[in-house]
């Protein structure tokens, strides 16, 4: 991970973090070796979201990520 950028890991390869891809890395890894459909990691490595739920996680990437480029 880069410093200060987070990082969704996505197995269902239906997510999307569009509009925040200037502080968020998104990577699409269908191994399913992770407990959950997708995580939303913070830039320290602590799990901010995990589910499969794009309205869920577009509000937990706003807390913690500030608005979409793509707002206003």
């Amino acid at each position: 991970m880069r410093a200060g950028r987070g990082l969704l890991i996505d197995q269902t390869g239906e997510l999307s973090v569009q509009g925040w891809g200037d502080r968020i890395d998104h990577v699409i890894d269908t191994s399913s070796e992770l407990s959950a459909p997708a995580l939303l990691l913070r830039p320290d490595g602590h799990v901010a979201w995990a589910g499969d739920d794009q309205r869920e996680l577009s509000v937990h990437v706003a807390r913690w990520f500030g608005a979409s480029a793509q707002a206003g």
